[in-house]
């Protein structure tokens, strides 16, 4: 049996001066690929960005996707779609707890890469975590768990933003 190959430490400034195709996030000195995302990956996506855009100006918010966030002193993480205060000055890698976060799943994730990742941003203190399956199964990450997403539409804790899927998944295409 072979053994499983090191991962190579790669220097932060080679990381930040970097970039990928899609990006890839930098997680204790490694390059972690990110998943390719597929159609039902991409029109989430989409979806997502559409919905908190067209409330932006009226929540007080900004929409991106694939923007890198930094968790912690050494670590980055590249959710799917960020929403972030449009109060706090606009930074090319974020650095203080955007508003919320949304991981879309893969073919490719697994659940202790993204049970990891999701942690991660609890930790940096994101408020709103939230994962969808493009299969139909949608999950709030709160305290370590996944838990079902409620059908009804929600607020975010300390934001204007509110989350409808019904809404949202009437603009997949």
């Amino acid at each position: 049996m072979a053994a499983a190959a090191q991962p190579t430490y790669v220097p932060l400034e080679t990381y930040l001066a970097s970039s990928f195709e899609p990006d890839a996030e930098y997680v204790d000195g490694v390059i972690e690929e990110r998943p390719a995302g597929e159609y039902d990956h991409s029109s989430w996506q989409h979806a997502i960005e559409l919905w908190f855009a067209q409330h932006a100006t009226e929540w007080g918010i900004r929409v991106r996707p694939e923007l890198r966030v930094q968790v912690n002193a050494g670590n980055f993480r590249v959710p799917d779609v960020t929403i972030l205060d449009r109060n706090l000055p606009v930074e090319q890698v974020i650095t203080h707890p955007p508003v919320a976060v949304f991981e879309i799943l893969s073919p490719e994730d697994t659940v202790t890469r993204m049970m990891t990742k999701l942690a991660d941003y609890e930790r940096m203190g994101i408020r709103t975590i939230l994962v969808l399956d493009p299969n139909g199964r949608h999950f709030r990450y709160a305290a370590g768990r996944l838990e079902p997403l409620p059908a009804e539409p929600f607020e975010f804790p300390g934001s204007a933003c509110r989350f409808d899927l019904a809404e949202i998944e009437k603009l997949l295409d």
